[in-house]
């Protein structure tokens, strides 16, 4: 981490298709494509309470919580704050519903971990989350 910058924790999802392809969410305003889930709330007794909380929030979905599992801890420069690190516990998760953007999230992409293209995408999930979905 570089000397002043911020930590700012989160949980972040990875939910895949059928096709293998992962789920990545644009926040209104920003950018760049990005893991859904966010920062744990007062409220939230773990990680998968923040991820079921931040799931239905901005999905709409529902968290299957037997599902999850870790796959890496990671961080890179924050995506759309300048000066801030991101830490992330990485899960793996499957959802019920249908996944639809709601609150602060503008739109959805399903991307192939192997063949992102040219689409934006924060370096936590390119540099580190995408390359372990490849294979």
């Amino acid at each position: 981490m570089s000397e002043g910058a911020k930590l700012i924790r989160i949980v972040a999802a990875v939910i895949r298709d059928g096709d293998g392809r992962s789920l990545l969410v644009r926040k209104r305003g920003a950018q760049v494509f990005q893991q859904p889930g966010g920062k744990r709330d007062r409220g939230d007794a773990d990680d998968l309470a923040t991820l079921a909380r931040e799931l239905r929030e901005e999905l709409g979905c529902e968290l299957l919580a037997a599902s999850a599992r870790l796959l890496c801890h990671c961080s890179a420069p924050a995506a759309n704050e300048p000066d801030h690190v991101v830490e992330a516990a990485v899960y793996v998760v499957q959802v019920r519903g249908a996944v639809a953007p709601q609150a602060e999230i503008e739109e959805l992409r399903w991307v192939d971990p192997a063949e992102p293209g040219e689409l934006p995408i924060a370096r936590l999930s390119r540099e580190h989350i995408m390359p372990l979905l490849r294979g």
